[in-house]
């Protein structure tokens, strides 16, 4: 069989497109996604099962057992079947060659960074983005070759990351952004069958490492634009930044939601840096080196009083 229009995805973004693509643009003859079994051996955050796509659409679905598409089951589907073009949104792993090859326009995702590709390569752009204090993303939609986020880009779009935005502030940017550079690259490919990319950056390559929920961990030692940040860069649907009140040990484990600066003038300099200043509404009130931050969401298992010291 031949499918024309394939989109990859594993998370409720990817539902979003889809959607979009199926409502706006043309029709989708396909959805590659992971089976279940997959995440017992894959960290996928914010991973949304896409089998109910078939009911309400009618699109078929194929979940892959590998999040790598080397499993054979994979294989097989790719060897008995033709692929015109693929999109993808919400698959953070490369696509192999032998996948990459089957398509004859190719498959085209996203990536992006507060420059121009091949800088800012690499895992959790926005993350970063947002963690760096980058005020701006450039939202690349490119062609994926054998590689990491090359710089085959069919075109671009940038967004603000302002002083309100969280993860998911900024993710409905990038959805926005990302919809139409999608209706740009299937309409040019429905019109003219081929897509033309440019790969002629000046840029110089750089790397963003992969992140992991450890790496959510608040330091009061640190500034507080710095730790507002790492807050809002790790919240939901991410596994959220964490402290500990007192003791570090999980039975003292705090996962800070939502924060916001406080103030920098009040004089909180007989109390520690990270300790419990007030409470008021049930937010906590904590001092950091250069002011405060005001804890407005967060989780904890126990009782946290006036006094202890986030750590």
């Amino acid at each position: 069989m031949h499918y024309k229009v394939v989109v990859f995805g594993v998370k409720d973004t990817s539902e979003n497109i889809i959607e979009f693509i199926q409502k706006d643009i043309c029709k989708v003859d396909l959805v590659i996604t992971i089976a279940p079994k997959v995440l017992e051996h894959n960290q996928v955050s914010g991973f949304k099962g896409l089998t109910f796509l078939t009911e309400k659409f009618g699109i078929p679905v194929f979940e892959a057992d590998s999040y790598f598409l080397n499993d054979d089951n994979t294989r097989k589907f790719m060897d008995e079947n033709t692929f015109g073009i693929g999109v993808v949104m919400g698959w953070q792993r490369l696509i192999p060659k032998e996948a990459l090859d089957k398509f004859e326009a190719g498959i085209f995702g996203f990536h992006g960074n507060c420059g121009y590709l091949p800088f800012g390569r690499g895992r959790s752009p926005l993350n970063w983005s947002m963690i760096l204090g980058d005020t701006r993303f450039n939202l690349n939609l490119f062609k994926y070759d054998e590689k990491a986020d090359s710089p085959n880009v069919f075109a671009t779009e940038m967004f603000q990351i302002n002083e309100h935005d969280d993860i998911r502030t900024a993710q409905y940017k990038n959805m926005i952004c990302s919809k139409n550079l999608i209706r740009k690259l299937l309409t040019t490919y429905l019109e003219k069958g081929e897509v033309t990319i440019h790969t002629d950056s000046k840029d110089f390559d750089s790397w963003y490492n992969k992140r992991t929920a450890a790496d959510g961990k608040i330091d009061f030692k640190d500034r507080t634009r710095n730790i507002y940040n790492l807050i809002r860069g790790v919240a939901a649907p991410f596994p959220g930044a964490f402290c500990y009140a007192d003791t570090e040990d999980d039975a003292h484990k705090v996962t800070v939601w939502q924060a916001h600066p406080f103030d920098e003038m009040i004089d909180f300099s007989g109390f520690a840096p990270g300790e419990v200043v007030d409470i008021f509404d049930g937010k906590l009130v904590v001092r950091t080196v250069d002011g405060s931050l005001l804890i407005d969401k967060f989780e904890a298992g126990f009782e946290i009083t006036k006094g202890m010291v986030l750590r």
